[in-house]
């Protein structure tokens, strides 16, 4: 009878137990026992995560880079300059070029586009390429157990890397990632992981660290489950003629028509469908204020970094990679 992948590394893991050093720097916190508890809820053998757990280290490093102080917000006209680059565009052909077919399928099988696609990996990991030197138990162990400003949420994260870990018949060990515990090309944290990978190959694992078809299955997944609309515009410049800065102080989720707005003095710059839902947007160019008309797809790129500078690189590069390759 073949044993499921995640037994056979349990029966391998136990063998070695006994020769293994532990640093078992957070054996005897109470917070421990809680996710232990939880995890054995959701089928996880308890001496196995157990085992696991006793071999998180804390890293200091983490602690401080999760806790310094955010460095001055960059404007637009500086900020696009970390992700907009001729090198990165260029790569972003060849990511392309290499998985041609496995974009092309993702992309007809759910609307999201394969520039959109490869320019989420581009920005994240420079297609695959930097992805996080540590190890995901070590982040989000340390974070959950020692970082009380955001306990819970990274507490969550620990849980569903245990569970998946448990699940996938991956090493756990050799997972590595983000200071924050994120993972793979795409940067999943766990929760998104368990939420929205793809096993895209069919081998039982959905790989997002080494696997770029599971890799683009699952980004593409992300963007269809959070409501993208296939076809559907993403952004337009648009004209403001006012001096309302309220008008910018909303959230990012689109409220108001194309139309609403247009009244108020923000009108697109080309034909745009006036009954479409858009958010204002004003971002400090090189040359003075740009303003932009944010659609429903634009909102869906913000759910992946809910930030407008991060989705208008993505949406930006994604045009340059397409831009260059029909120029190749």
């Amino acid at each position: 009878m073949t044993r499921p992948a995640h037994m056979v590394f349990w029966i391998m893991f136990g063998l070695i137990l006994p020769t293994m050093s532990f640093g078992g720097e957070y054996s005897e916190r109470t917070e421990r026992d809680e996710v232990l508890a939880n995890v054995v809820e959701q089928g996880v053998d308890r001496t196995w995560a157990a085992a696991l757990l006793d071999q998180a280290e804390r890293k200091q490093s983490i602690l401080d880079a999760i806790s310094r102080p955010a460095e001055k917000t960059k404007p637009w006209y500086e900020y696009r300059k970390i992700f907009l680059t001729d090198k990165r565009a260029r790569e972003g052909v060849a990511f392309a070029q290499q998985n041609a077919e496995t974009l092309a399928k993702v992309s007809d099988q759910t609307g999201v586009p394969a520039s959109v696609i490869t320019a989420i990996i581009g920005v994240e990991t420079f297609y695959g390429r930097i992805t996080g030197s540590y190890r995901v138990i070590d982040a989000l162990a340390t974070l959950a157990f020692d970082y009380p400003k955001r306990s819970p949420f990274f507490t969550r994260e620990l849980q569903n890397f245990l569970v998946l870990a448990y699940e996938s018949g991956k090493d756990p060990i050799a997972l590595k990632g983000s200071y924050a515990g994120a993972m793979g090309y795409g940067q999943f944290m766990p929760s998104s992981y368990r939420a929205y990978a793809v096993d895209y190959d069919g081998d039982g694992v959905a790989d997002i660290w080494t696997n770029a078809d599971d890799a683009i299955a699952s980004v593409a997944n992300y963007f269809l489950r959070h409501g993208w609309q296939p076809g559907a515009p993403v952004i337009v410049p648009a004209n403001y003629d006012g001096d309302n800065s309220e008008m910018f102080a909303g959230g990012l989720k689109p409220e108001k028509t194309v139309g609403e707005l247009a009244e108020g003095g923000f009108a697109p710059r080309s034909a745009t469908d006036i009954s479409l839902v858009a958010t204002p947007l004003r971002l400090e160019g090189a040359e003075g204020y740009e303003y932009w008309l944010c659609l429903e797809n634009f909102y869906v790129i913000t759910r992946y970094n809910h930030s407008a500078m991060y989705a208008l690189s993505v949406w930006q590069l994604s045009q340059e990679i397409e831009s260059l390759a029909a120029g190749a």
